[in-house]
């Protein structure tokens, strides 16, 4: 069967009828020509690799506008780069962190700029699982939407518990944290549960803008202290970099400096990708966009500022400020007083920043597991829609709300207790640690679905310059992607080589098993295949561009062309 594709009727225009004589008319198909694409569509139904009545069961509403999209990126920002910028600082030096941060931002761009040519050609629930499935085999769907499903409701409980920690900064009673956190569980379930429109236009829209105050407020800062600007007027400008100099140690390799240094290097890959975590959760939110093709495709243009700005200009700004054998750096102590950015600043004897940096980094971790719980919850419902999960699960209330699957994953953030409770720190943290590598996993999948898709879409005579969202740099940039991300998995734990620790061992590579058991485990079971490059189905449920995109309404105020341009 050859899915060959045609700007006529989408399946889910239909309602699993058959096309009218008006249906073919309204798409410019002829009389000559409606018996054959009559037949084309009964085929489709019948052979699809995919349930053909999926988007007839897809209960979810588009209600996100184009502001929100925009600032979802944002709200995918937790305290990995507030904080944890200071151990990758640490780690590899000023100069090794910054091409860390450098590499890896180029990674997410690639992996982010893939899922947009294909959410913009199928803004469709499910997303990146789903495409794996339909597009790779069935089996790599179900492996994907599981992984990245579990490593996102287990990133719930850490946000959660950062977001603790971080009140510490200001109440230092032990016993208060089992308190904060219930009552923060208890909102950060609520406002999912509440429904998209509240989550996006009212909590994560505000958190998202005041994360990207705070971040430019910090680069100003920064700056302004690093030419000499504070309470003390003394320029630093490069003197870190000089003494104690660009690279750090890994401490792995005695006899050989630059050996040394290179595996600090490599050491601290995986720890800034983790700081951009979730980028792929604006393609998640797709399905539920206004204008989605339109509105993922203008979000996706910007990311690359958006990595250059937050994340290389701010790792670049902290290796100026502060020193990389800092002691202060070593503080673990989950709150402000670890950030770089506050210790440049006590540095400086500017001595306000530090509360309003912790306040807001608290934002920035409550929304971030806010983000998290709406990313993993939609994966569950479209892993429900193709049949992957159970069929309860597709259940969504009157406003769109896929009710059972928010439930479940919310139940996850109670694991944030043990963070609170004697003797489970050791598991929480192992818990935590084996799924870290989850996400790349999940970026990998989608840089190999990318390839798939394309060389299906050129096999099937589909002209992709003409999709809402197209790279000319493709498919480079895919290649890039899968080349380092594969690298990035197999080096995770390099270091228990040097000095073996099973335990270590375990939580560094057992994500890879567990990934291959859920493929290769499904796969036997349901015997699924790889599709071939004309069996691929681009047509079933995904909806045309006229079903999807509203009318475009150019700003007439001078506040709403200000919009235009920020969101």
């Amino acid at each position: 069967m050859s899915f060959q594709h045609t700007d006529s009727i989408a399946l889910s225009e239909l309602e699993g009828r058959a096309p009218t004589h008006s249906d073919l008319e309204s798409r410019g198909i002829t009389s000559s020509k409606e018996k054959d694409f009559k037949e084309d569509v009964k085929e489709t139904v019948a052979d699809s690799p995919v349930d053909s009545d999926v988007l007839i069961r897809d209960g979810v509403q588009r209600k996100l506008g184009q502001r929100h999209i925009q600032m979802y990126i944002a709200g995918t920002i937790g305290t990995g780069l507030f904080l944890g910028s200071g151990g990758a600082l640490h780690t590899a030096g000023p100069l090794g962190a910054l091409l860390a941060y450098v590499i890896v931002g180029t990674v997410t761009y690639s992996m982010i700029c893939s899922l947009g040519e294909m959410t913009s050609f199928a803004p469709i629930s499910g997303t990146f699982p789903h495409y794996a499935a339909r597009w790779v085999d069935p089996a790599l769907g179900f492996a994907v939407g599981w992984n990245f499903w579990y490593q996102s409701v287990t990133s719930i409980p850490t946000e959660i518990t950062a977001a603790t920690i971080l009140l510490t900064f200001w109440d230092e009673n032990i016993n208060n944290q089992k308190i904060y956190t219930a009552v923060i569980c208890v909102a950060v379930i609520s406002i999912n549960i509440f429904g998209v429109r509240i989550f996006c236009s009212t909590a994560e829209f505000i958190f998202s803008i005041i994360k990207i105050l705070l971040i430019i407020a910090l680069l100003i800062a920064g700056l302004i202290i690093d030419l000499g600007g504070g309470p003390s007027g003394e320029r630093i400008g490069f003197r870190y970099w000089r003494n104690p100099g660009p690279f750090n140690r890994a401490g792995l390799v005695e006899s050989n400096i630059a050996t040394d240094q290179f595996l600090a290097f490599v050491q601290i890959f995986v720890q800034a990708a983790f700081s951009f975590g979730g980028m792929e959760a604006i393609a998640i939110a797709a399905s539920e966009t206004e204008s989605p093709r339109r509105n993922v495709a203008k979000a996706i243009g910007r990311v690359f500022w958006r990595i250059l700005i937050f994340y290389v200009f701010g790792i670049l700004m902290i290796g100026m400020l502060v020193a990389y054998d800092d002691p202060a750096l070593l503080t673990d102590t989950g709150n402000a007083a670890q950030s770089p950015f506050v210790i440049a600043m006590d540095r400086a004897g500017v001595k306000v920043f530090p509360h309003i940096i912790n306040a807001a980094v608290f934002t920035s971790a409550f929304s971030a597991g806010n983000t998290t719980l709406y990313s993993s919850s939609r994966i569950l419902y479209g892993l429900a829609l193709r049949g992957q999960a159970p069929r309860f699960l597709t259940y969504c209330t009157k406003k769109g709300l896929p009710l059972f699957a928010v439930l479940i994953s919310s139940s996850f953030a109670f694991l944030s207790f043990m963070r609170v409770s004697k003797g489970s720190e050791g598991v929480f943290e192992w818990l935590v640690n084996i799924v870290t590598i989850g996400s790349l996993i999940s970026w990998l999948t989608i840089n190999v679905t990318f390839l798939f898709f394309r060389r299906g879409m050129i096999a099937q005579g589909i002209d992709m310059r003409k999709n809402v969202y197209h790279n000319r740099y493709q498919p480079w940039l895919a290649l890039w992607g899968v080349l380092w991300l594969s690298m990035f998995i197999l080096v995770n734990g390099y270091a228990v080589f040097f000095q073996w620790n099973t335990t270590d061992f375990l939580v560094a590579y057992i994500n890879i098993p567990i990934f291959a058991a859920l493929y290769f485990g499904y796969k036997i079971i349901m015997r699924t295949k790889i599709w071939k490059p004309h069996e691929m189905d681009l047509i079933t449920g995904i909806p045309s561009i006229e079903e999807t995109e509203l009318p475009r309404e150019p700003p007439h105020t001078i506040g709403g062309k200000i919009a235009a341009v920020l969101f």
